[in-house]
């Protein structure tokens, strides 16, 4: 076996335990979510078995994450990032700027005018706008965000967010895996305090 292969074989233990850990699982946890007992996921992440393909795929399933960012090894002499522009449904077309697993995930989007659709799941989300409008609903609350706005909030809140207009959206957006509490950065226009006054957002309890 070369130095590259053994040196990408070693980094996949390491690699695999960050991620559990920043998403905080135990081995436990993940155990019972892969099927694999606890010996064989620590002997993975201490690199003392051989990850395979029959180990690998259920990991990369349960941190929803594609295989090559478990074995593929980091590019050396070159920082920069080889962008993979993404088209996904509805005409939008996102572009991954990172490519470590498990922390801070940044892409820059393209959204295409589509219905709104509230969703709720783990984790903390950052928007900035480039170029156009972007509609956020936040649980009771709808503004619209210009170029320059940032907005910031906790994925566990009901939210959507999408073109506020006919026109795409262009954005920067970042996720955590992390939730916090709720915090929009946006000052909404006279239209959309309207709206909000229509509906009476929804109580938290901390």
């Amino acid at each position: 076996m070369d130095a590259e292969l053994e040196q990408i074989i070693d980094g996949i233990g390491p690699r695999l335990r960050t991620l559990r850990r920043d998403r905080g699982l135990t081995l436990e946890a993940l155990a019972a979510t892969t099927g694999m007992s606890v010996s064989t996921l620590s002997r993975l992440e201490s690199g003392k078995r051989r990850p395979t393909l029959d180990v690998l795929i259920p990991l990369a399933r349960t941190h929803r994450v594609a295989l090559d960012q478990l074995v593929a090894a980091p590019a050396t002499g070159d920082p920069r990032v080889h962008l993979k522009p993404m088209r996904k449904g509805h005409g939008s077309v996102l572009v991954p700027l990172t490519q470590y697993p498990g922390r801070v995930q940044v892409f820059k989007q393209v959204l295409a005018p589509r219905e709104p659709e509230l969703v709720t799941h783990d984790g903390y989300e950052w928007l900035y706008v480039l170029a156009g409008e972007l509609r956020l609903i936040l649980g009771g609350q709808d503004c619209t965000l210009h170029p320059g706005e940032v907005a910031e909030f906790d994925t566990r809140e009901p939210h959507w967010f999408g073109p506020a207009n006919t026109s795409a959206v262009e954005i920067l957006h970042l996720f955590g895996p992390r939730g916090d509490q709720a915090v929009v950065r946006a000052k909404p226009s006279p239209s959309d305090s309207d709206r909000a006054a229509a509906t009476t957002p929804p109580s938290t309890t901390s």
